[in-house]
């Protein structure tokens, strides 16, 4: 009988199974999930190992020694590698050879690991940490990243007048949670960067924030403008070890959306009751991380920074990850235009 799927059976198997024999291989396994998409992917997955040999794998005595994933990702985390999402891998590749971890062994942990998610989530979750821990034990691999990888690219950004308009409105909900906007909004940095702040972090004499560590891992320095330092240090936190009470949940992002709603005089709970979603509006697309690219665009078209300045902020690690703001300047080249000669009522 040739490999094919079989389908659950109630009350004994909510999965899928693959059952048959190919090129002269009997296998009779479970598919793990109750996904038919899924369920053919690995049928076919286990078509190809069949066919390059490596599926029955070989027992344990006729393996050749060598590192292990476990031993990998351990070393990796002792030397300073992120310990985020290595978790559910090294449960699942184990003492798996590192020799063994080729692109088609992570795009079949991507699936089974993460079967619901986005590209750009499995990228996150599986790739690149796997990829991390390869390259740590000095493979020279290169990892191919799922089409998508990247997400969608967003460069919505406030105009000025919106973004006050926003945080006045949060003023008056909160003037602590409005000094926290106005904090994105005046250093680009991310919403957990903000609320992981100590007081001893700012040295507002000598207009300096201390985040200890960002996204990339890596501490920076921000620059505060004046009239910032001045609201700083005006303000006193309700909780002593931090400078910004709030934590990421769902009040601190219910806030968000009041101070936005109140602007454009649309109602809005106090409270967020379970069920309730936000209104279709005109800042729908507004969320923390918008803030963070109004800093960076604001910087590029009050501030004139180009690619290049936005990186030595620290703020972004390669010119590539600040690319994104190139439209800005693209834009303001055009007013150039008003400058071309005038060939109305003239003769060439």
């Amino acid at each position: 009988m040739p490999l094919k799927l079989v389908p659950p059976r109630k009350g004994k198997t909510p999965n899928y199974s693959i059952r048959g024999t190919y090129l002269g291989v009997y296998v009779d396994k479970s598919c793990g999930t109750d996904r038919r998409s899924l369920a053919r992917q690995q049928l076919a997955n286990l078509r190809d190992k069949i066919e390059r040999r490596e599926y029955p794998p070989a027992p344990p005595q006729a393996r050749v020694a060598g590192p292990t994933f476990i031993a990998a990702a351990v070393a990796y985390m002792e030397t300073g590698g992120k310990a985020r999402y290595l978790a559910r891998l090294i449960r699942y590749f184990g003492e798996t050879l590192l020799t063994e971890i080729d692109q088609a062994a992570i795009d079949e942990a991507a699936i089974k690991l993460c079967p619901t998610v986005t590209p750009a989530s499995r990228n996150v979750y599986v790739y690149t940490p796997v990829s991390a821990v390869l390259h740590h034990a000095g493979l020279k691999v290169t990892v191919r990243r799922p089409k998508g990888a990247l997400g969608r690219v967003v460069t919505d950004y406030l105009t000025f007048d919106d973004a006050a308009a926003i945080v006045r409105q949060a003023d008056v909900i909160d003037p602590e949670f409005a000094l926290y906007l106005k904090f994105l909004l005046y250093t680009g940095v991310r919403l957990r960067e903000a609320l992981s702040l100590r007081p001893e972090d700012l040295q507002l004499e000598q207009r300096i924030a201390w985040v200890r560590r960002s996204k990339n891992g890596r501490p920076r320095t921000l620059l505060l403008r004046e009239d910032l330092c001045a609201a700083l240090a005006a303000h006193k936190s309700r909780e002593p070890d931090r400078v910004f009470r709030f934590h990421v949940g769902g009040n601190i992002y219910h806030k968000l959306t009041r101070a936005k709603l109140a602007v454009l005089g649309l109602p809005c709970p106090v409270r967020r009751p379970i069920g309730w979603r936000e209104p279709p509006n005109r800042f729908d697309f507004v969320n923390f991380h918008t803030f963070r690219h109004t800093w960076a665009t604001w910087m590029r078209r009050y501030g004139g920074a180009d690619l290049q300045g936005l990186v030595a902020t620290g703020n972004w690690s390669s010119v590539r990850s600040a690319q994104r703001y190139a439209h800005v300047v693209a834009r303001d080249e055009w007013d150039r235009v008003e400058l071309l000669p005038d060939i109305s009522g003239k003769a060439g």
